[in-house]
């Protein structure tokens, strides 16, 4: 098996956060108007599909995407299956071997049709954060808008996430993904004063 894109593709019909910038891409310049190229330009909210949070996304004294340690993005990676917890704590993982892996992605499948923005969506308690810094866990994923409820004014698990040393991917497809160890490579953009990036996430299963 090769890599397997969890990334959620970009294009006009994804649906965003109300309010937030949709995505468009548009040709500025077509080969004929050129004389040898196609050129386009993209507009988009950074959080917009599969991507990653920075600190200054809640906080305004904390860090920007290119100020993240990019090696927290790539890694062994475990896919667990939390698929019909409402809010997922610490007792989502027992029984779960963590030894050895940093990165953990969360499997809700809660959020099959990226054209409809979930009204609800399974989200992290902010104590789990506490958690994965006793096994050393320094990246969190999950495959919802985000790790928090929808209509979260104070962003709890973010805060409790970060402040424990764990980063945020959010907005991954794991639909196709079955429970296991991974390699996982999300790299952001090195985007200056961003509080996000768009990623292309990709699984490699370890066992290939």
């Amino acid at each position: 098996m090769g890599w397997i894109d969890i990334s959620r593709p970009l294009n006009d019909r994804i649906s965003t956060w109300p309010e937030d910038t949709p995505y468009s891409y548009r040709r500025t310049a077509t080969k004929k108007e050129s004389g040898s190229v196609n050129i386009g330009e993209i507009t988009m909210s950074v959080h917009t599909g599969t991507h990653i949070d920075a600190p200054f996304h809640f906080d305004n004294e904390g860090k920007r995407v290119n100020e993240l340690d990019i090696n927290v993005y790539i890694g062994r990676t475990k896919v667990v299956d939390c698929r019909g917890f409402e809010a997922i704590g610490a007792a989502a993982f027992e029984g779960i071997d963590l030894e050895n892996v940093e990165r953990v992605l969360i499997k809700t499948d809660a959020f099959p049709d990226s054209r409809i923005f979930p009204e609800e969506i399974p989200y992290l308690k902010p104590e789990v954060a506490e958690f994965f810094k006793e096994k050393n866990i320094r990246l969190v994923g999950v495959d919802v808008p985000s790790v928090d409820p929808m209509d979260s004014e104070t962003l709890d698990a973010h805060h409790a996430l970060f402040s424990s040393g764990v980063h945020i991917l959010e907005n991954a497809d794991l639909r196709e993904v079955e429970s296991g160890l991974y390699d996982l490579s999300a790299l952001p953009l090195a985007l200056e004063e961003a509080d996000g990036s768009p990623v292309r996430a990709v699984l490699k299963s370890v066992y290939d």
